[in-house]
């Protein structure tokens, strides 16, 4: 009944559960394993608060009638953030522009200039380059974690003695360093010292492990 559940009334029903023995006490690491869990969850929140200006950017470059995001996959990555920057630089050039494509975009650089034929107008670029900035800032933050997050790391595998030597040599598909929100280290090295293992699923491991 709307009006009838309150707090009061939910910690009373959790408290005559517990005496039970009906509920698992809740999970709450310790020590460095807290200290890890900060970091990460401290990351995933700049990334996404980077994330949605990702979207102004794309905005700002629609407003333009730039069509960017129609020729390459992402807009913040090595090709899409070359051609923004140039922008923003003062480049109005389309051929120039598409000239910065990186190796492996699939759009040809055709494709790519006849997307970036647009009118450059003053209030959107503005837009643009406050976005692009908010972006770099979030990610100068996130590289810090990681920083913070290599450290704890180094100091788990050495306060439990772990010696796994280096970690197996993974394929070139696997083994990708180029995403735009990866690790600034190499985190299959990490977590192979620690636990000696290298899947996903390892530092979730880490990070509920009592």
């Amino acid at each position: 009944m709307p009006g009838r559940k309150t707090d009061v009334s939910d910690a009373q029903w959790l408290q005559r559960l517990h005496s039970f023995g009906l509920l698992r006490a809740s999970f709450r690491p310790k020590g460095q394993i807290a200290e890890l869990r900060a970091y990460v969850r401290q990351r995933e929140r700049l990334l996404e608060y980077a994330a949605s200006h990702i979207q102004h950017m794309q905005k700002a470059l629609t407003e333009m009638n730039l069509q960017l995001h129609h020729v390459v996959a992402d807009i913040t990555g090595a090709t899409g953030l070359r051609i923004i920057r140039a922008i923003l630089a003062g480049e109005r050039d389309p051929e120039a522009l598409a000239c910065l494509r990186h190796y492996s975009c699939h759009s040809s650089a055709e494709t790519i200039a006849k997307a970036l034929t647009g009118s450059y107008r003053a209030e959107h670029l503005f837009a643009l380059e406050q976005a692009l900035a908010l972006y770099d800032a979030y990610h100068e933050k996130a590289s810090a974690c990681d920083a913070r997050i290599e450290a704890v790391l180094k100091e788990l595998s050495i306060h439990r003695g772990h010696g796994h030597g280096s970690a197996p040599r993974a394929s070139r598909r696997r083994n990708r360093t180029d995403q735009a929100n990866a690790l600034a280290f190499d985190v299959r090295e990490a977590l192979f010292a620690l636990l000696g293992k290298t899947s996903p699923r390892s530092m979730a491991s880490v990070l509920t492990s009592r």
